[in-house]
């Protein structure tokens, strides 16, 4: 069989080794420490604007701290993006709360302003609105933000996909009342697992460093006026992230790369398009996706199969929340009552195999096969 080519796959440098090995020379390899402290310093410093951070084990952990820290409860609506992995809305139901899901839009394929004004004329009491961005693709946040400021509810900005994307010049992660980010073994950098939850105001991110550590008071013995959580990030994975964020901006031009091989090799086949972007953002391409047209005898499933054979990874998009069975009895909001955007592009797409480890003649090699699919 010929050699795997992934998806996205881990890169690992040998700058991770260094901050790992003081953990372990020094025996601080639990949960908090000189990683911790350093990777959210690091952090903060790359999305600047005076941005906190509190590093977590996960990014659907920061987005559970993010709803309890801005007072979302049981039965309360929340508006989430209907296109995007269930990490981002499965922390609504963790309180008990009710989800209700926003269509995308075309332009990036991320929440469209249209559904959510909509949405809040459906539901004027939604406590909160989650907004991802999809595949590294910034959504059109500030008219999001307006909305929700408008209207007086909190706006979650889930970046787990958009680490280093810029939204008019400004860091994806930075433009919500909270920002989400994740480091998942897929995304534009790793620590094997883990994420973080960061804003501008200090006290909220107070607030999730005290919930992340099982919500203990300050006091000699253990003293716990809230319910906590052990969320909090250990060292050992932070170290890893601290050697990852010397490689985050190479990552991401290997990342643009790709998408741009792509687009120039695929050029001459009208009946693919790749997953769009506004022109004031500048996108990381975490993943590069097409959509097929519905006219083209090519469908998304022929391309995954062909890769397929070839030990080639490729992925669905993602399936939109409202079409999943565990949320069947969910709300859903569309701009218009015309078919869903997400759900055209979920039938019509897939994401293209991404990883940065990708040689030349890998890339030749899963071109190659696209085109073959084409008939070119």
């Amino acid at each position: 069989m010929k050699e795997r080519i992934f998806l996205s796959s881990p890169t690992m440098h040998d700058g991770e080794m260094k901050f790992i090995q003081e953990a372990f020379d020094t025996n601080w390899v639990a949960p908090l420490g000189k990683n911790v402290d350093g990777f959210e310093e690091d952090m903060q410093a790359f999305l600047g604007e005076n941005m906190h951070a509190a590093a977590l084990s996960a990014g659907t952990a920061a987005i559970h701290l993010a709803l309890i820290i801005e007072g979302v409860g049981r039965d309360d609506i929340v508006f989430g993006s209907d296109l995007t992995f269930a990490a981002t809305v499965n922390p609504i139901t963790y309180l008990g709360a009710k989800p209700v899901f926003i269509d995308s839009e075309r332009e990036t394929w991320n929440m469209d302003p249209k559904a959510l004004r909509k949405a809040f004329d459906i539901y004027p009491d939604a406590k909160a609105v989650i907004s991802a961005n999809l595949y590294g693709t910034p959504a059109k946040l500030d008219e999001l933000k307006a909305i929700c400021d408008e209207k007086g509810v909190p706006f979650i900005e889930d970046a787990a996909e958009s680490l280093g994307s810029k939204y008019k010049g400004r860091q994806t992660g930075c433009i919500g009342d909270i920002g989400i980010l994740s480091f998942n073994g897929n995304k534009i950098i790793t620590t094997s697992g883990g994420g973080m939850l960061v804003s501008k105001d200090e006290e909220k991110v107070k607030k999730a460093r005290f919930l992340s550590t099982q919500a203990r008071e300050k006091a000699r013995h253990y003293e716990h006026k809230e319910i906590g959580f052990n969320y909090r990030m250990s060292n050992i994975v932070a170290g890893i992230g601290r050697g990852q964020m010397q490689y985050l901006d190479e990552h991401i031009r290997l990342k643009r790369n790709i998408r741009k091989r792509y687009e120039e090799a695929l050029v001459d086949i009208p009946e693919i398009s790749f997953n769009p972007y506004l022109s004031d953002s500048e996108p990381n391409c975490w993943l590069t996706c097409i959509t097929i047209d519905r006219s083209c005898p090519v469908k998304p499933l022929d391309v995954m199969e062909a890769l397929e054979k070839e030990n080639i990874e490729t992925r669905p998009i993602w399936k939109p929340m409202h079409m999943q069975p565990v949320y069947a009895s969910a709300g859903f909001v569309k701009a218009e009552e015309k078919a869903s955007v997400g759900e055209e592009v979920f039938e019509t797409g897939l994401c293209l195999p991404s990883d940065i480890k990708n040689t030349d003649e890998d890339m030749d090699r899963i071109i190659g096969l696209i085109r073959r699919v084409f008939g070119r």
